[in-house]
């Protein structure tokens, strides 16, 4: 099944950079963003989270939660996110269940899609970014979610 906006946002629950569980039902209240990424420390996966962190006070004021994930281990998103100075989690989908259930990838890619989603407060997506520029991702889905 695709997903579209106005869907229910798939529920998971995964381990972070930081060693802890995070859940989607965590935020439930806020709008997220879920930031699939292919691979932790790549010029365009770094390019993109950079622009996250120099943009997250903007996220922050307008509660938006950012949320990377990726296929890579716990150690390399640790380190990733570490050596970047991210404020956000990123989270570890080894079996490839959150990126399948999103569309994020298909069930022999060995890298999540670079794509995005914004949940809105209730838990139901509200835009779907399929094509996603690095350079300009973090601007653009603040442009979307103000509806400036």
């Amino acid at each position: 099944m695709k997903l579209k906006a106005g869907d229910p946002a798939p529920a998971f629950t995964l381990t972070a950079n930081h060693g802890g569980a995070v859940a989607l039902a965590d935020f439930r209240g806020r709008r997220v963003l879920l930031w699939f990424y292919p691979e932790a420390g790549t010029p365009g996966c770094t390019l993109e989270g950079r622009s996250f962190r120099d943009q997250i006070g903007y996220f922050d004021e307008n509660d938006i939660a950012v949320l990377g994930v990726s296929f890579d281990p716990i150690d390399r998103i640790a380190e990733f996110a570490a050596r970047e100075n991210f404020p956000f989690p990123l989270l570890c989908d080894r079996d490839r269940g959150v990126a399948l259930a999103y569309g994020a990838c298909d069930d022999k890619a060995a890298h999540a899609a670079r794509m995005s989603f914004l949940i809105g407060t209730s838990g139901l997506i509200e835009r779907i970014y399929p094509q996603v520029d690095p350079r300009d991702h973090a601007a653009q889905v603040l442009i979307d979610a103000l509806g400036l």
